[in-house]
């Protein structure tokens, strides 16, 4: 990633502490809390709460929210904040750390990527607050959580049926995203664009920079996945000096993949996929990914990468229609991906909790 001046933190150490407001609950310095945010009633009369937990340092310093499961079925990130909360690093916090396991509530209930309405809850942002059910949910989100911090990280994970390899997705333009992506320091970092009604792009608006973290599948646990959160979170919150000067952060001896550009490779006929390719493989134009076949085995056709890159996406499902996606390459420039950068980040010594 390119050297980029690490911007002013937002508060100095030596700066008076004040109690830290969220959720209408004053959290005086040096106090964990656990919060219940209103967000709506079922029809049955039942108050849907938004639980997050709050932990306000003694000494002063930025405000980093860490969500999960914007995308109710996405419950990888559930797992990074409970070992992030049990973290003997936290011990000397300065600033505010506010986690949010389930921001979708409604969707980790049903196990559903979605709201009840089926509206996806990462484009319903910025909101309003007489708007639909996920405008409304968004909306709370935004301005009772969101907006009382300077930095956030959202946890995702691939969709049903699909993987993702561990990456950071950010806008490395934005100089401040940028250098929490390079103290994240996921195996690979994917230049991405602000879209249209995510939470990424109505926090950029209010000048907070956000990095999202994207690994494993929907409705599983990924240990590899996991402790890469995890030691990235932490590697976050040493960036910007939350952690205090005592906390270290080992030295990664690869540098991750920064890839300007990704592209899809979909099924070109349909029928039963084969995949070849891994996750985290470095692939070579027109290499054969897998094969899609009829179900007697007749008319094999070969699914082929279109560009050099690194398979940062893959299609768990056997079962495929024309057109479906199969696989995600991230190009990296046209630089090939050495096998140690990839052994490096699976080093168990790197990813211990």
């Amino acid at each position: 990633m390119p050297n980029r001046t690490r911007p002013a933190l937002v508060a100095k150490a030596d700066l008076p502490v004040r109690a830290f407001e969220i959720g209408g609950t004053l959290i005086p310095p040096g106090e964990r809390r656990s919060i219940d945010l209103p967000l709506a009633t079922l029809s049955t009369h039942t108050a849907v709460k938004l639980p997050m937990q709050v932990w306000h340092g003694r000494r002063a310093g930025p405000a980093l929210f860490v969500c999960a499961a914007i995308h109710g079925d996405e419950i990888l990130g559930l797992e990074i904040i409970r070992r992030l909360l049990r973290s003997q690093s936290l011990r000397h916090l300065r600033g505010t750390l506010v986690t949010i396991p389930i921001v979708n509530v409604f969707g980790f209930i049903a196990r559903s990527r979605y709201l009840p309405d089926r509206r996806d809850l990462n484009r319903c942002f910025p909101g309003r607050a007489a708007g639909s059910l996920g405008s409304r949910v968004a909306h709370q989100f935004l301005s009772e959580v969101v907006a009382r911090c300077t930095h956030g990280i959202d946890l995702h994970t691939g969709a049903v049926h699909r993987a993702n390899f561990p990456q950071i997705r950010v806008n490395l333009d934005h100089a401040a995203a940028a250098v929490m992506a390079r103290d994240f320091a996921a195996p690979v970092t994917v230049n991405a664009s602000l879209r249209d009604g995510s939470l990424r792009q109505a926090a950029h608006a209010l000048g907070i920079p956000v990095i999202v973290y994207e690994a494993g599948e929907a409705l599983r646990f990924d240990e590899l996945a996991i402790r890469l959160g995890m030691r990235g979170v932490l590697g976050v919150l040493r960036g910007l000096g939350m952690l205090g000067a005592t906390e270290k952060a080992r030295r990664m001896e690869a540098e991750p993949l920064i890839a300007r550009s990704t592209s899809w490779v979909r099924a070109p006929v349909s029928g039963v996929f084969r995949p070849q390719a891994e996750l985290g493989e470095w692939v070579v134009g027109d290499s054969v990914l897998g094969h899609v076949a009829g179900p007697f085995g007749d008319s094999e056709v070969a699914v082929r990468a279109p560009v050099n890159g690194i398979v940062i996406g893959r299609n768990h499902l056997p079962l495929v229609h024309e057109g479906n996606a199969l696989y995600h390459i991230a190009q990296s420039e046209g630089t090939q991906v050495p096998a140690e950068l990839l052994d490096a980040f699976e080093d168990e010594e790197l990813v211990r909790a």
